[in-house]
């Protein structure tokens, strides 16, 4: 079968490769329908992955077709839709034990630690794969790995309905967020230095929208608030100017998560965090969020609503990384068809 796999920096083939069969009782036999390229996908692809393992079969936003179940497999059946969640964890470490599996101290992620789902067929346990809705276009639920991710970083900042929420970045995890806020009937601003993104955020329920290369944001942030801050700040950029910034504008009592791995120190002072009493968390991945996810796929609650801007072959898959690489400002979210 066929598989896209990075064999090192910049190096991207389509492979001939084995397919796999079931071999445990709990395994299930998926044919690949569309894969998301994420931007974790690019930075394997760079090289600059810190925690991606090379070659590597990449691809972590899956959905596909079931064609084959274990004796053991209860839940799912040939035929069903499923996507897949792609984390596998020890279950007996802290973290494990603390219901936290997303940051297991064994964790191995589908696409990164581990050969993915961008190939025609794979194998997982019955509990990394999640029916839904026959029905609902592939292009739809092919992101609802990528919609976890915003229903994460809201569970992690413990937004409440009528809290105001600053969304710096609005790139693709930045308007999955923005969906996730809006449904928990935030009121959320969103920061970015792309007009058009910015544009499309507004389209999608954006209720404040701010040029950070234009305008003040500290200054907008307070206008908009009253003087208060932003009850949640949720940075989707991840650089230390952000960091920063995110400490001065939440309110007092507020929560700041952070949702990228960037190592470079920022300049954060421990009087605002102590004097506000401020929360500061990061998030990474997702607990638990996908049943959510699925459900308000199903009742028509999410839709990609032009989030998916580029459809390619697999036989175009570099075409779509070169693309990518090269146009960055017209690209929401690529997919890669296998038909």
């Amino acid at each position: 079968m066929k598989a896209v796999q990075v064999r090192k920096a910049h190096e991207l083939i389509i492979n001939e490769i084995e397919k796999p069969q079931i071999v445990h009782t709990t395994d299930v036999l998926v044919k690949v329908k569309r894969v998301g390229i994420c931007g974790s996908d690019m930075h394997i692809y760079h090289g600059t992955n810190p925690l991606a393992t090379l070659p590597r079969v990449i691809g972590h936003e899956v959905a596909g077709e079931v064609v084959e179940v274990g004796e053991d497999v209860k839940g799912i059946k040939v035929g069903d839709h499923v996507v897949v969640e792609p984390i596998r964890y020890c279950g007996e470490c802290y973290a494990c034990r603390k219901g936290r599996p997303n940051v297991c101290e064994k964790l191995s992620v589908f696409g990164v630690h581990e050969d993915g789902g961008m190939r025609e067929w794979f194998v997982l346990p019955e509990k990394q794969l999640h029916v839904v809705d026959s029905s609902l276009p592939w292009e739809e639920v092919v992101l609802a790995e990528p919609y976890t991710i915003g229903a994460q970083a809201i569970w992690r900042g413990g937004v409440e309905e009528g809290e105001t929420v600053l969304i710096q970045g609005a790139g693709p995890i930045g308007i999955c967020v923005l969906k996730l806020a809006k449904l928990m009937g935030a009121t959320v601003m969103i920061t970015d230095l792309n007009e058009e993104r910015l544009a499309f955020a507004k389209e999608n329920g954006a209720d404040v929208i701010v040029n950070a290369g234009s305008e003040d944001v500290r200054k907008r942030v307070e206008e908009w608030t009253n003087g208060e801050g932003a009850n949640v700040v949720m940075d989707a950029v991840c650089l230390p100017m952000t960091f920063e910034l995110g400490i001065d504008v939440v309110s007092p009592a507020g929560r700041v998560v952070v949702l990228g791995f960037d190592e470079r120190k920022a300049a954060i002072s421990q009087l605002p965090i102590t004097k506000g009493e401020v929360t500061i968390v990061g998030s990474r991945l997702q607990t638990y969020q996908f049943p959510k996810v699925v459900k308000l796929l199903n009742e028509g609650k999410l839709r990609h609503n032009g989030l998916v801007t580029h459809t390619y072959k697999l036989e175009d898959v570099q075409e779509a990384f070169d693309f990518i690489e090269k146009h960055p400002e017209q690209v929401r979210k690529a997919l890669i068809e296998f038909e």
